[in-house]
């Protein structure tokens, strides 16, 4: 070999060698967040996908068979599998179109324990109608009023997943009180005609499920509680939103609805 072509080896070399080192270094500097326990734990997000995903085969697979049979009790495992849709969802559209923000609690999962008491009531007095009084089910639930919320869930959750993937990272699942760089306010696509279209479709998906359901008792408080707490939780958003867009947002308020009754 040259000694021209010894100089070239050896440069070759150390640049591996020094490609190797900073990758190495890259290595040790990955925020602890994304580590096991971590507020954005890789190995949390995957876990809790899995899980999702066989909540999702699960629901599909036994509301299937179950309906196929002629048992009222297809119903709480399509529950199932509504609810591992939207959870896996929310941390989708979280992560693919607002990055910055996507953590474990995207999921939603731990969404607080009045969300958890809502849908544990929902699961039991659909277990108890579908087990003991499917006749009951049928009649206070025609085939045409399951069809409707079934409907209902289909269209609110493209809404809200569809609502939250054109604001990007304008949206957040907690209220701001504080305009962050960048914050814009978003007039198009979803948001030219609904004021809130996320708002809308998680409402409608739930007054959806409990048709679903055959929920009589669950309905009139999803109804209640949902429309109750989008009505505080707008009047609460829409204050800081004048706040920090002035009058745009007024005109804007002015020429749009939210479409959920009396809101």
């Amino acid at each position: 070999m040259t000694s021209h072509g010894a100089d070239m080896d050896s440069k070759l070399r150390a640049r591996e060698a020094s490609t190797t080192t900073s990758s190495a270094n890259n290595l040790n500097v990955v925020a602890p967040e994304f580590f096991p326990h971590g507020q954005r734990s890789l190995s949390g997000i995957a876990v809790r996908a899995f899980c999702l995903g066989c909540a999702l085969v699960l629901g599909l697979i036994g509301a299937a068979l179950l309906a196929y049979n002629g048992s009222h009790l297809w119903r709480p495992f399509l529950f199932l599998a509504t609810l591992a849709i939207f959870h896996f969802l929310e941390f989708y559209t979280t992560a693919a179109y607002n990055t910055p923000i996507a953590y474990i609690a995207s999921f939603l999962l731990t969404n607080g324990s009045q969300y958890r008491l809502a849908h544990s009531m929902a699961f039991t007095e659909t277990l108890i109608t579908s087990y003991f009084f499917p006749r009951y089910q049928s009649r206070i639930h025609p085939p045409w009023v399951l069809a409707l919320g079934i409907l209902l869930i289909v269209v609110g959750q493209a809404v809200r997943s569809t609502a939250m993937m054109q604001a990007g990272t304008n949206f957040n699942h907690q209220v701001q009180s504080r305009r962050n760089h960048g914050h814009q306010l978003v007039t198009h696509g979803l948001y030219h005609t609904f004021r809130h279209p996320s708002y809308f479709g998680f409402f409608w998906w739930g007054i959806g499920t409990q048709l679903m359901l055959g929920n009589a008792v669950c309905f009139v408080g999803y109804a209640g509680i949902l429309w109750y707490f989008f009505k505080s939780r707008i009047s609460h958003e829409e204050k800081h939103l004048i706040e920090f867009f002035g009058d745009d947002y007024k005109a804007y308020r002015a020429r749009t609805r939210v479409w959920i009754p009396f809101i």
